[in-house]
């Protein structure tokens, strides 16, 4: 994948996918006027990657749903791309897509923009680059276990809640959804009754148990239903429920219903807030985020120079060759599980290390939460400057 340089390409440029591979960079023409009339009132200097993301996450939190989603869509692709590229092989036993996992884990965008908290020093890109991957891990977990069950296992897995949830996402009345749960606990009890054997093996109802499900509805003093009635509503409960555990993704480049021209994006706000971006510029918040960036830098540099030469190496072929573990073994002749401890025990040095300088240079509690963002913020820095390095030497 070719990556973005410019400020215009990075916040107004999207995936283009050919046979669910990446094939280049597509501009999105509104995206791009957009960036450019802001990039024409600013100086060269403040011009940077990071000045912008910081500008455009707050203009989203001021005004949700407006065109700075937009831009910072475009700026998450290739931190998702990645996302769903890392992911995907934890679950070959799931049959989907790289196209898919990209757009269920870019769908949710709004949910990762809200938890970022830059003020935990954790930038957008780290941040999501975390939540991304375990967007996609979830929903492939949840794919997992859906796919594994025909719909009559699946209905026995469901707990009460999750089904009215389901019914209630799908827009059905109180009184259908009433009807529907009640048809869904006589199921339930009649396959208890029945004794049946263990979910894999359980296989559509038969007629007696049919029977016994309509005799449990119709005891409950509503109006009798027949097996087949019944029957539907399950069907159709069970089908609501997949539905709403795994929903389909929509992107926002499909096409406008009805329409030969314009995509789904066309229609987000052009509410750019000019006096918002007058008051980020005067700002020195922007400044010190930078210090504060590259005194990290300098920090996680000289903790890694002091690690012992085997955890530098092993960091090395992980990040910079892109080694998997087992390739890493094999080359070095050691065990899988050796190469796992010691790049762990690597990495908890450096993290302990950042925080340590993070409590006592921002006094902040080094909290559960703020460790994951420092975690973040230490994979993001590990696989920059591995990258950066030169093949032949390391500084």
């Amino acid at each position: 994948m070719r990556s973005r340089q410019s400020i215009p390409e990075m916040f107004a440029t999207f995936l283009q996918w050919e046979a669910d591979r990446f094939s280049g960079w597509v501009y999105d023409a509104k995206l791009r006027r957009s960036i450019q009339n802001c990039l024409t009132q600013l100086s060269e200097t403040q011009h940077s990657e990071t000045f912008w993301a910081i500008y455009w996450h707050k203009n989203w939190q001021n005004q949700p749903n407006s065109l700075a989603e937009g831009h910072l869509s475009a700026y998450l692709q290739e931190t998702c791309y990645w996302a769903a590229t890392r992911t995907i092989p934890q679950y070959a036993s799931v049959q989907c897509k790289l196209s898919d996992c990209f757009q269920i884990a870019i769908a949710q965008l709004p949910k990762i923009l809200k938890g970022c908290d830059p003020d935990q020093k954790a930038s957008l890109k780290s941040y999501g680059n975390v939540a991304f991957a375990n967007i996609i891990r979830d929903a492939l977990r949840q794919k997992q276990e859906i796919d594994y069950c025909h719909d009559w296992a699946l209905l026995l897995k469901l707990s009460r809640k999750r089904l009215q949830e389901s019914l209630e996402n799908a827009g059905l009345t109180e009184e259908i959804i009433s009807c529907y749960l009640l048809a869904w606990k006589c199921f339930v009890d009649a396959y208890i009754l029945s004794k049946s054997p263990k979910v894999r093996k359980l296989q559509k109802p038969d007629e007696d148990t049919w029977q016994t499900i309509s005799q449990l509805y119709n005891q409950e003093g509503n109006p009798p239903q027949t097996p087949a009635t019944l029957e539907k509503w399950l069907i159709l409960s069970a089908k609501h429920a997949r539905a709403y555990l795994y929903p389909v993704v929509s992107s926002l480049n499909l096409p406008k219903l009805g329409q030969a021209d314009g995509e789904l994006q066309d229609d987000l706000l052009d509410t750019t807030n000019e006096s918002l971006l007058a008051n980020l510029i005067t700002e020195e918040e922007t400044a010190t985020r930078q210090n504060l960036q590259l005194e990290i830098q300098n920090i996680l540099k000289d903790a890694l120079t002091k690690l012992p030469p085997q955890a530098q190496q092993l960091l090395q072929l992980y990040y910079q060759e892109g080694l998997t573990q087992q390739q890493i073994a094999q080359q070095l002749q050691i065990q899988q599980y050796q190469v796992s401890r010691q790049l762990s025990k690597a990495t908890e040095s450096l993290l302990l290390t950042i925080t340590k300088w993070s409590q006592e240079k921002t006094h902040i509690s080094p909290t559960s939460h703020v460790v994951k963002h420092i975690s973040a913020v230490l994979e993001e820095w590990l696989q920059n400057y591995f990258r950066n390095l030169p093949h032949s030497l390391q500084e």
